[in-house]
């Protein structure tokens, strides 16, 4: 059984012991495939720093501190190789998943999917990635590359049903193993454990640095799997007054009004509520533009939108080069949703909005060269129209603030997926209403901890 680092260890990879960790460094670059850059699922850097940038004002157009972590460092381009991993090994630990046997299927709209392929491979696993057809080539490419095959279901981003009936289907072998991102609490320990605790800690290095208080005033998020927004459920034990803001696309605003549709915001916005969702600890849902994403991606991939940026705004040229190749469209939404929340909360300049972006411009070579062929490439003008526009014209319109009765309504969605199609009971399902339910898989990460350290421990002593 090939294993990898502990949930404190991707917290603080300085845990990990020193050779592991030199070697999984130099493998990094020398030889990505190399099993041992399982130790390399982590927020931070080989000196310890977390990734991240805080935005210029120049973009944003607001006082509040906008900081985005990026997770184009993590093995695979994108952090959702956190919950693949975490979700592979927690059924490896309680015997679910045997890596001689079984054939792993990863449910995905791209990023998880891709994670899937790269922790699988790594870790002697034969996966099947499934996802809709209409996603990013880059993705496909990808995929194939870490040796998976694929399954492709018919629509986008928003056609998760497909998808589940797709691995509702493949489940029917009894040596396949469904690696379900939308349901496998593993994944919100990760994120909750992971990122929470690394968000705590990055507003608290910001301090020291002079920028905020020390306080995450809110975390922003758009939901795919609804694994990455769990963070909040850490940071609302950190800082009580600390907003999580969940983002949806115009286009298809299931949690807002019950609505439907397609949309171009790869990555999020699929149509349902996650299991692994705590929606009564969510303090507003906001939607945004899919259209808005990708002109502000295009923004920032072309060079003149970045010197526009500089020479017209008079932003930081080496920060704002830095954020070329940083986002993916999701990427982009998370920042305008960061924007909206400043406004909608009336932030200040001591307040501290935290997202992150789960991927980069790699996937989305593309998706920009299509926005060129349908907009045109920038000039001066319409990248400072873009500017004007995009960012710092962000409104707040779309904005719903949770009340107890809203919540609950957001819950219910559930029922229609997990309990209707995918087995649930009702029960279950209730049993979320409590947060203990929630607080017992946020302890589970010690239990699990100790389960991998033992294991290492017996494979040592074997040896």
């Amino acid at each position: 059984m090939i294993t990898g680092p502990t949930f404190e260890e991707m917290l603080h990879p300085n845990k990990i012991a020193p050779e592991i960790r030199l070697r999984a460094l130099d493998a990094k670059k020398s030889n990505p495939l190399d099993p041992i850059n399982l130790f390399n699922i982590t927020w931070r850097g080989g000196d310890n720093h977390i990734h991240h940038v805080v935005l210029p004002p120049e973009l944003t157009g607001v006082k509040a501190q906008i900081v985005v972590m990026y997770g184009k460092e993590f093995p695979s381009g994108s952090h959702k190789v956190g919950p693949a991993y975490s979700i592979l090994l927690e059924k490896e630990m309680f015997g679910e998943v045997d890596p001689a046997v079984h054939r792993l299927v990863w449910p995905s709209t791209g990023n998880f999917g891709i994670g899937g392929a790269w922790v699988g491979g790594r870790m002697g696993c034969n996966s099947v990635v499934v996802l809709p057809e209409e996603m990013s080539q880059e993705r496909f490419d990808r995929i194939e590359g870490y040796g998976a095959q694929i399954i492709k279901t018919i629509g986008s981003e928003s056609n998760v049903k497909e998808i589940y009936d797709e691995t509702w289907r493949l489940r029917q072998d009894p040596n396949t193993r469904i690696m379900n991102q939308f349901e496998e609490m593993s994944n919100y320990r990760f994120h909750y454990h992971v990122t929470g605790n690394t968000v705590v800690e990055l507003v608290a290095e910001l301090q020291d640095k002079g920028i905020g208080n020390g306080k995450a005033a809110a975390f922003v998020w758009a939901m795919g799997s609804a694994g990455t927004i769990a963070a909040g459920d850490r940071l609302k034990q950190a800082f009580p007054n600390c907003k999580i803001v969940g983002l949806e696309p115009v286009q298809c605003p299931t949690m807002y009004n019950n609505g439907y549709g397609a949309h171009e915001i790869q990555g999020i916005g699929d149509k349902h509520v996650t299991w692994v969702h705590n929606t009564f600890n969510m303090d507003a849902l906001m939607c945004i533009d899919d259209e808005a994403c990708l002109k502000g991606l295009q923004l920032l991939a072309e060079a003149k939108g970045r010197e526009t940026l500089v020479k017209r705004y008079d932003a930081d040229e080496e920060l704002v080069e830095k954020l070329g190749d940083m986002f993916g469209v999701s990427g982009i939404c998370h920042i305008l949703g960061a924007i909206k929340t400043a406004k909608a909360y009336n932030f200040g300049a001591d307040d501290v909005i935290v997202t992150a972006a789960a991927d980069s411009l790699d996937r989305y070579h593309s998706i920009v060269a299509r926005s060129q062929k349908e907009w045109g490439k920038l000039d001066e003008a319409a990248a400072s129209a873009r500017i004007e526009g995009v960012f710092h014209g962000v409104k707040t319109d779309w904005v719903q603030h949770a009340t107890p009765n809203i919540r609950q309504r957001w819950h219910n969605l559930k029922y229609y997926t997990w309990v209707e199609q995918q087995g649930k009971t009702v029960q279950e399902l209730d049993a979320q209403r409590d947060p203990a339910w929630w607080e017992k898989h946020q302890q589970m990460v010690a239990d699990i901890d100790e389960r991998l350290l033992a294991a290492r421990q017996e494979a040592t002593s074997a040896s």
